[in-house]
């Protein structure tokens, strides 16, 4: 084999190996961010001890509720400050810049933070179903436990297409502010922390118009606890919101 032949060999792989190596590094790069992975991973955990097993105890449709519910506020958290934060502070340092430079496929770059959100929810559904069923003495079927972790996990993907729409107009410095004024106060008017039966007309009367409201009727419907709405409309609605901001985002990038 010459050289040639050699620099030929070496220079091309499967374009899946760059998505992977991508996603790979991703993950470790914010598995080494304490200011990420410490409250996306604990404070779903913590406040589901707090209000789902301390405050309410003895009381098994809190601790199924609160699981359903803060499943979805974990997600959030991953998929809001996993692109919102981080797309927000890579643009303004450049690296998106030069990310385009690199000889890789031009999705991949988003297709790993996207995979990064949804193992960090797979990760906080885990943890909180452990306590759920230890703690919170929560008992369902095998295929209640399979189903709630996957609308939990995937219903991740809502809040990616928004976090990335806000990382692109907003700078590194201002994300994390941003954010919190969409994550905090959507996850109380969507009924992630107490259910909207508990809050006045007005607030349940606006929660319809909030995507975690719609993730979080799934993940009730699975157990039981919904409000009695249709499936099909709640996921139209994920599904239009995901479209609209990654499509705005996907303008802005391209700007």
């Amino acid at each position: 084999m010459n050289a040639t032949t050699a620099m030929t060999a070496g220079s091309t792989h499967s374009p899946l190996r760059s998505y992977a190596l991508e996603a790979w590094y991703e993950w470790r790069r914010l598995l080494r961010t304490p200011s990420y992975v410490i409250p996306t991973l604990l404070f779903p955990a913590l406040f589901y001890v707090l209000f789902g097993v301390v405050l309410n105890k003895g009381s098994g449709d809190a601790a199924r509720y609160l699981l359903a519910t803060y499943g979805v506020f974990g997600a959030m958290g991953a998929g809001l400050f996993g692109f919102g934060v981080t797309v927000a502070m890579e643009r303004e340092q450049g690296l998106l810049v030069y990310k385009r430079a690199l000889p890789m496929p031009p999705g991949a770059y988003l297709a790993a933070k996207m995979v990064t959100a949804v193992l960090f929810a797979s990760a906080i559904f885990v943890l909180l179903a452990v306590l759920a069923a230890t703690l919170g003495g929560v008992s369902l079927p095998a295929g209640q436990w399979l189903l709630l972790a996957l609308v939990s996990t995937l219903g991740v993907l809502p809040f990616c297409a928004i976090g990335l729409f806000v990382g692109t107009l907003v700078g590194g410095q201002g994300a994390p502010a941003v954010i919190n004024m969409l994550f905090l106060p959507m996850a109380f008017l969507s009924g992630l922390w107490l259910p909207l039966k508990l809050l006045p007309s007005w607030i349940s009367g606006m929660a319809p118009v909030w995507p975690a409201y719609h993730h979080a009727q799934i993940a009730l419907k699975v157990i039981g606890m919904d409000g009695g709405g249709q499936l099909a409309v709640h996921l139209g609605v994920l599904v239009g919101i995901t479209a609209l901001f990654a499509g705005l985002a996907r303008r802005r990038l391209a700007a």
